[in-house]
């Protein structure tokens, strides 16, 4: 009797072949030579990137018919999750590591050409459409330039602020977005644990999709500040291995020592309310990180680079309890205000009568130079104008208030609030004359209201 071979086999192989090339090529380059703080950070990112944008592409291509998978087991909407993970690497964590090789122009021409002649051979587990070319070139613009400029710019410690924004953002896909995607596509068997007959889904009653989105933009406002205050003021990352070169005191850190993990656990919670309940998980498992391994890793690293500096910080700002009033002993700020312009006094006035903490309130007619806005600077010298100087001011009041100054000062809101102001008279003008104190311009005030 003759053995026939089992058509699984070819397959199996593909698959093998497939997870096995780009975890050996990875494992190879790290044993040649291990990777370095700033070249991990690299490879954690362009992976994440990588990830985080393929899973769309493939269940786009696989809609419109540029390519499809034929695969039992292991899969997730028809897409192997073996082969998506390799594919992650081979975009993500391999061309990191070959940058300390190549320049990326032939890094990308190098995988391109790699990915061109491994799609035709994936059959029968891929199977290419007409314009399978096509979704290649997609997924090339997309997913590996993207990662692979990610890699570069974290290797050479380039633009801090772009680098913790996408890190936010991927840490928000993987962590939050994709856990409940992959609770409203389960199997029928954990859908029937779910309630309704529509399974993942917000409670019904009027304005609830509003109240959530509402919450969660609530909940992800730390978190997303505390980013860019890691990019902004501390030169780094919220990335453990891309970490800030400053001791990082103002912002939500005046309030809370953990305002990311903080938004973490907020997240789930809002979720698990309004979704499902097994979403609190999310909760527990970022308040036992943040308060076991998280704490014991970060106290012991921040300690070794900041010293008594940490030591001060973390006894006057507790880890998830946000202060009322910011810690007096955060980062010092000083806003400059234009003494001869009225609306500027008027808010230099409701400033200063809010009792500022670490906060100096000086005439802009004092500063070396020029100053055409309301303007504030911390000690480092960094410098903020307009309503970005007015949402710092806030951050020195109490947590309401900086809370307000943190919507105002995310990007969009920002300019466009500060178009609006401008076309209200709040346009800039230079302030070089000698003009009175906010006290004596507040005692002028009161003496004409008399």
């Amino acid at each position: 009797m003759i053995a026939v071979p089992s058509p699984e086999i070819p397959a199996l192989i593909v698959r093998g072949l497939g997870l096995f090339l780009p975890v050996a090529a990875v494992a190879a380059l790290c044993l040649w030579r291990a990777p370095g703080r700033r070249e991990i950070a690299s490879m954690i990112v362009a992976s994440g990137w990588a990830l985080c944008t393929l899973v769309p592409l493939n269940l786009y291509a696989v809609r419109v018919g540029w390519w499809s998978f034929h695969v039992e087991g292991a899969s997730w909407q028809g897409i192997p999750v073996d082969l998506l993970g390799a594919w992650a690497l081979l975009w993500g964590a391999l061309p990191a590591l070959a940058l300390r090789l190549l320049p990326i122009p032939l890094v990308t021409v190098l995988l391109v050409w790699v990915d061109m002649v491994l799609m035709p051979l994936a059959e029968p587990v891929v199977v290419l459409g007409a314009w399978w070319v096509l979704g290649e070139v997609v997924g090339v613009a997309v997913c590996l330039i993207p990662a692979l400029t990610l890699a570069f710019w974290t290797r050479r410690g380039l633009l801090p602020g772009v680098r913790g924004g996408v890190q936010a953002l991927l840490f928000l896909v993987l962590m939050v977005v994709l856990p409940v995607y992959l609770l409203a596509t389960a199997p029928p068997g954990i859908m029937a644990l779910l309630p309704g007959p529509d399974g993942l889904s917000p409670p019904e009653y009027p304005g609830a999709l509003s109240v959530l989105v509402q919450l969660l933009a609530l909940a992800c406002l730390p978190g997303v500040v505390a980013a860019r205050e890691f990019a902004v003021v501390g030169g780094g990352t919220p990335l453990p291995y891309d970490p800030p070169a400053r001791l990082v005191t103002s912002g939500p850190y005046a309030y809370v020592r953990n305002p990311m993990q903080l938004s973490m656990a907020l997240l789930y919670l809002v979720a698990g309310v309004f979704l499902h309940p097994v979403l609190f998980v999310g909760t527990a498992a970022s308040l036992v990180y943040g308060a076991g391994f998280a704490s014991w890793d970060e106290g012991g690293r921040m300690r070794e680079r900041f010293g008594s500096d940490w030591e001060v910080y973390r006894s006057g700002v507790r880890s998830w309890i946000p202060r009322l009033r910011p810690w007096e002993g955060r980062a010092e700020g000083v806003l400059y205000v234009a003494m001869d312009c009225g609306m500027c006094r008027g808010v230099g006035s409701m400033v200063a009568s809010r009792r500022p903490t670490a906060l100096r309130l000086r005439p802009a007619a004092e500063h070396p130079e020029v100053l055409y806005r309301l303007t504030y600077e911390n000690a480092a010298g960094d410098r903020w104008s307009g309503l970005a100087a007015l949402a710092r001011a806030m951050e020195h009041l109490h947590l309401g208030w900086a809370m307000v100054g943190w919507t105002i000062s995310l990007p969009g809101v920002r300019w466009t609030l500060q178009l609006c102001a401008d076309a209200f008279g709040a346009g800039p003008r230079p302030s070089r004359r000698e003009s009175p104190t906010l006290a004596e311009a507040e005692r002028e005030r009161e003496d004409v209201d008399t």
